[in-house]
């Protein structure tokens, strides 16, 4: 069974980053020993909320980070931001574009949940 599953946020709320960590958390300890990738695809006004200055939040990321956990920040929405690479958490991937991303690994098999 595949359990590849890519978790979508587009908000700079808060509370919506908090629920995709804590439902990528959730993930990972329901399913001991089984092999899966999980990646949080982040675009639009969601690329603000992984600053280096989001100290809070990453440190509830980086233990999922080191479980497996990736993180794909979107080109445009940092550029949009006014961000670069540099001003992102540690670990977290860029990629051109987060909608092909999404599309690419749901092609690859991966369920898609936004919340």
């Amino acid at each position: 069974m595949n359990y590849d599953l890519c978790l979508h946020i587009d908000s700079k709320e808060p509370a919506i980053l908090k629920l995709v960590l804590m439902n990528a958390a959730n993930y990972i300890k329901a399913l001991p020993g089984e092999r899966f990738q999980l990646v949080v695809v982040a675009n639009g006004p969601s690329a603000v909320q992984f600053h280096k200055s989001n100290e809070e939040f990453r440190a509830i990321a980086a233990p999922l980070q080191e479980q497996g956990l990736r993180i794909a920040i979107c080109a445009n929405a940092l550029a949009n931001s006014n961000m670069t690479r540099d001003d992102i958490w540690p670990g977290c991937d860029v990629v051109p574009a987060g909608l092909v991303e999404i599309v690419r690994l749901q092609r690859e098999g991966f369920a898609y949940i936004k919340p």
